[in-house]
């Protein structure tokens, strides 16, 4: 199995290297364009600024390349914000895989949410095996709004899709790498599909 994870000047690539470890995979690390349309799997994480992110992506058409892929790939974080069709953060126009904006929390909860927080999932495959509701690791400012592709709904300040579904993309807000058993889970989930 090759299991690819896209470099871009994101952060928390070591953490998700460190948790695909954990249950026995590994990963190359490349912004290779063939290396990527080669891998079985593809990892977008992602812990950064939307813009200088998009501009990275667009500078080495990794853009197009992501969403021509036809393999599963998953979003984490910020990848799978850059998934969205625009973020507030910047005003960014990203790359509109999944079919809703993202916006900056407000309202009277501290922001950035960070930490755990409960994840309701409404049918994906990422989540089985995994207790509804499962808690997971977030840390984010920024969220994805409930849309046809909502996968998972969690609640801070408002309800927002903490996991979004299309297709063979998928995407979480929160950090699987950083989740304990239930993001160890989602991991495997991911590379069984």
């Amino acid at each position: 199995m090759k299991l690819a994870i896209i470099k871009y000047n994101a952060g928390n690539i070591q953490s998700v290297l460190y948790a695909l470890e954990r249950i026995g995979m590994d990963a190359m690390v490349t912004d290779d364009h063939e290396q990527i349309r080669l891998a079985d799997k593809v990892i977008f994480p992602g812990v950064g600024e939307a813009s200088t992110a998009m501009h990275y992506l667009r500078e080495r058409k990794l853009d197009t390349l992501i969403k021509g892929l036809q393999q599963p790939v998953l979003g984490i974080c910020l990848g799978m914000q850059l998934m969205c069709t625009h973020t507030e953060e910047n005003n960014t126009d990203c790359l509109g895989i999944f079919d809703t904006p993202v916006k900056k929390f407000s309202g009277g909860l501290k922001i950035p949410q960070i930490g755990w927080n409960s994840a309701t999932e409404t049918g994906t495959p990422l989540f089985k095996n995994i207790a509804d509701p499962a808690y997971f690791y977030f840390v984010h400012s920024y969220y994805a709004g409930l849309c046809d592709e909502t996968a998972a709904v969690t609640e801070y300040t408002r309800r927002f899709s903490s996991a979004l579904q299309k297709d063979n993309f998928y995407g979480v807000q929160f950090h699987p790498e950083k989740s304990a058993e239930a993001g160890e889970q989602l991991l495997k989930n991911f590379i069984e599909l």
